[in-house]
């Protein structure tokens, strides 16, 4: 690539100079004329205002009327002028004699102008014309009597010097503003280069180039596969690799840059990464019958999303073996959580038959019975809904793993839910809040805590109750906002999933914490039961 002669901080001072000088320019052109009419406009109205007070004066009305030559109407005529800053204010009779003027030795002679004459008849107007006292803007007011005879006029001066005084004024200040703008942009000039140059960490047009063009190529020459998108889900890159794993898969597209990527490939998950912000790594997904390893990542710009981008590999082999791995590692979990609490407990009777405690193990095992006399009563003959019993039998059980007093206290049948949707709300509502009870008991040394289900009216009502160190006040605003928690990084989920839980089932959740005592959350649900036609 050609590189220019001149620096990008020399082109952008010269452009926005350039831009800054054209508009302001224009600018000074467009105000000079709009405020110089602008500045005529309100001097002639000064003077029609000053011309109609002086009219409705009740002195001047009184010696018109009366046709008397004393020194009145001159003296309020000479006060008006000096109080206005006006040239003259000339009050004469129905003959144009002047009976008052800023010479006292015109008065009692004709009006000069020759634009008198229209307001001798009554009519009120605005006129240039040159007098004794040199050309002005001169407005004219009749002088009507209170019973409604015109008995003389008024005229009012304004030097048409004084009016192009007024704009010399202006157009000088509209000049220094010009000026002003002109400095304040060279210096926004300077600063916009600077800002610019160091947004590109130092570097010229040219070297942006050359490192968009190295990009490329190591971006086609690595290995794994490589497709991004920007905000609005559009294809912005596509590499080699990405291209024959594509292939493979059966995607045809000579050239799918701009393409949305839902078109492109049906099953992407990009856009959910645009939407949620999180990465998605070590994921696998199948296209057309092809399995790759994907890991997806937001790119972050200022905090703000402004696109995503996806490494992929083929494992199609790999992936195999990785799900049978996973289907071992799963069976084992299983096994684990259903023999762990029951080993447990045959080392307790191995122990106490060692020790001859027959009586203790008697109690013991009494103890266990009741267990499953309770769960078994309780659970599964009080919660119709055998996915919500099982449920709750297996978080009794959890919680006896944790050395926790977990009671469930049934005060009313609860039948199966008519939605199935609806089951799974309740079980992530009661999970959640049982988990976060469970965990906030940990290091405590009174570990109880309790679950009451209530079912009335056509509303299921949920409470959750523990001994647990409680919310601080500071915090009660903020428990349920995603990723808020004070229990460490990448926590804060749980009560979030409940508050949103709740509100898909138009529900209502309340809390009341003291600290060091405990916690209770209290969700109310409308619960449409499934009917029994048994």
């Amino acid at each position: 690539m050609k590189q220019s002669r001149f620096k990008l901080s020399t082109i952008i001072i010269i452009f926005v100079l350039l831009v800054v000088f054209f508009s302001l320019v224009i600018t000074d052109l467009l105000i000079t004329t709009s405020t110089s009419e602008d500045i005529r406009n309100q001097l002639e109205e000064k003077a029609l205002i000053v011309s109609r007070s002086v009219s409705e004066s009740f002195v001047v009305q009184k010696e018109l009327q009366l046709k008397t030559n004393n020194q009145t109407v001159q003296d309020y005529a000479m006060s008006i002028q000096e109080a206005s800053d006006v040239l003259f204010v000339v009050v004469m009779n129905m003959e144009g004699i002047r009976r008052s003027h800023p010479n006292p030795d015109l008065i009692g002679k004709e009006f000069v102008g020759g634009d008198e004459a229209r307001v001798l008849n009554g009519e009120e107007y605005i006129s240039i014309s040159e007098g004794t006292l040199g050309q002005s803007v001169r407005a004219f007011t009749p002088v009507i009597a209170e019973n409604g005879e015109q008995v003389g006029a008024v005229s009012v001066g304004i030097s048409l010097d004084a009016v192009e005084a007024s704009l010399r004024s202006n157009h000088v200040n509209v000049l220094i503003g010009s000026i002003v703008g002109v400095l304040v942009g060279v210096i926004g000039a300077f600063l916009l280069a600077g800002f610019i140059k160091k947004s590109l960490f130092g570097l010229e047009p040219a070297a942006i180039a050359r490192i968009h063009e190295e990009r490329n190529g190591m971006l086609q020459s690595v290995h794994e596969g490589i497709i991004a998108v920007d905000a609005e889900s559009r294809i912005t890159l596509v590499n080699k690799s990405a291209r024959t794993i594509f292939h493979k898969a059966g995607i045809e597209e000579e050239d799918p840059i701009g393409l949305p990527i839902k078109e492109y490939i049906p099953h992407s998950m990009l856009g959910r990464v645009l939407m949620t912000g999180e990465a998605e790594l070590d994921e696998e997904q199948l296209i057309n019958g092809s399995s790759i390893i994907v890991n997806r990542v937001p790119l972050i710009v200022n905090n703000e999303v402004v696109g995503a981008i996806s490494t992929f590999r083929d494992k199609t082999e790999v992936n195999q073996l990785a799900e049978q791995l996973t289907g071992v590692r799963l069976y084992a979990e299983s096994l684990r959580a259903q023999s762990h609490e029951f080993k447990n407990k045959l080392h307790v009777l191995l122990g106490m038959i060692e020790l001859k405690s027959f009586k203790d193990m008697k109690a013991y095992i009494k103890q266990l019975v009741d267990h499953q006399v309770y769960e078994a009563d309780i659970i599964t003959n009080k919660i119709k809904d055998p996915v919500l019993a099982g449920f709750m039998i297996g978080k009794l059980s959890y919680a006896r793993e944790q050395n926790i007093q977990l009671s469930v206290v049934c005060e009313t049948d609860i039948a199966a839910a008519k939605d199935e949707g609806v089951t799974h709300e309740i079980v992530t509502i009661i999970g959640n809040l049982l988990d976060n009870s469970i965990e906030s008991l940990n290091g405590r040394s009174e570990k109880v805590m309790s679950l009451t289900l209530s079912y009335v009216d056509e509303l299921l009502e949920i409470e959750v109750r523990d001994t647990g160190p409680g919310i601080k006040e500071e915090h009660h605003q903020e428990i349920f906002q995603k990723g808020v928690s004070t229990k460490g990084n990448n926590r804060g989920y749980g009560l979030h999933l409940v508050q949103e839980s709740v509100r898909a089932l138009d529900g209502s959740i309340e809390f009341d914490s003291i600290v060091n005592q405990g916690t209770v959350f209290t969700v109310i649900i409308p619960y449409e039961a499934e009917v029994d036609n048994a």
